[in-house]
């Protein structure tokens, strides 16, 4: 099917957890290419996950993708594989595949993975990153086909997450945090498409509502364009608006979690 398989995890880079799955790998797929995502996700952050997978997917090589953010592992969870846009998808059942799938021009075909006949043995109920996800892709790696993994699912009836919102009104948007990134920036659902609606252009000031605060500040290409220490507003690498601090934290400064409501508007 293909030579490539992507990596996305939440096992951290202290213990052997993602050497392990590539040993399983090569060992089973020794010609297989693969490519580490990420592996920094905070655990169980399911969120999280999905956003890097799905604005990381358009730059990844077709291929066979696993998505190990898995809190419910050895639960009543399904593991499935997804095809869409002639890549796989193969992870939990728990809506972390649901936006790269989006991404990649939705769900085809859907199938339970099931048949243990090409899982590791004995499989650990608490590392199904190892002992299912990573043989199952070296196996359809191999030519293994996808309905030979398990019963078909209707494509329908899988698990997704909301998608993130943007809604233009009363000439302003208003959106919410996708994601905080290792150095604290917040990336918005907020496309810098929508802020271009509203007349807002590089340069200037931009109305900020975190709740009942209202702030405001500037509007500029990258965080550098501030002194250090100061807030910032820009359109990062995914073209959606996002806040930092230039040397600093916006996440902590503003107190900013994922899905925090956030409104903007352009400043007289």
């Amino acid at each position: 099917m293909t030579s490539v398989i992507t990596l996305l995890t939440d096992y951290g880079l202290e213990d052997g957890y993602v050497a392990a799955c590539h040993g399983v790998i090569a060992g089973i797929a020794p010609q297989a290419r693969v490519i580490d995502v990420c592996h920094l996700i905070p655990a169980g952050d399911v969120r999280r996950g999905a956003a890097i997978l799905a604005q990381t997917i358009p730059y990844l090589p077709a291929g066979i993708h696993i998505g190990a953010v898995d809190p419910g592992t050895g639960g009543a969870r399904r593991a499935v594989a997804v095809e869409a846009g002639g890549r796989v998808f193969i992870g939990p059942d728990n809506g972390l595949l649901s936006w790269a799938v989006h991404a990649s021009g939705g769900a085809r075909a859907a199938y339970e993975i099931s048949d243990e006949r090409h899982f590791l043995r004995p499989v650990s109920p608490t590392f199904h990153g190892r002992d299912v996800f990573s043989p199952v892709a070296g196996r359809l790696c191999g030519g293994l086909a996808l309905a030979e993994l398990g019963p078909e699912v209707p494509v329908g009836r899988l698990v997704t997450l909301p998608e993130p919102t943007s809604q233009l009104r009363d000439g302003s948007v208003e959106g919410e945090v996708v994601s905080v990134d290792r150095y604290g920036n917040t990336q918005l659902s907020i496309p810098a498409g929508d802020l271009q609606a509203l007349g807002v252009r590089v340069g200037d000031t931009l109305g900020v509502w975190l709740g009942r605060r209202q702030l405001s500040m500037p509007y500029r290409e990258t965080f550098a364009a501030v002194p250090p220490g100061e807030l910032v507003a820009f359109a990062d690498s995914a073209g959606l608006v996002a806040i930092a601090v230039n040397s600093g934290d916006a996440a902590q400064r503003l107190g900013l979690p994922p899905g925090a409501h956030v409104r903007l508007a352009p400043t007289p």
